[in-house]
């Protein structure tokens, strides 16, 4: 797979988890199963998503 596709990936479950009103329990197994990602991209997810949040991420906008 493409590094592309791989980027565009992690950025929709950075938009997906930046969204959630109320985190999932587990959010490296969930993403990891919503978005087909390894451990370590859903933990860059996590940390998109938390810039996402507090306005400081590149998808923002």
């Amino acid at each position: 797979m493409g590094e592309v596709q791989e980027d565009s990936r992690v950025s929709a479950a950075a938009r997906w988890l930046s969204e959630q009103t109320v985190a999932p329990p587990n959010p490296i197994t969930a993403i990891r199963q919503k978005f087909s990602l390894t451990a370590l991209q859903s933990c860059e997810v996590c940390k998109l998503a938390q810039e996402i949040r507090s306005g400081r991420g590149k998808l923002n906008g």
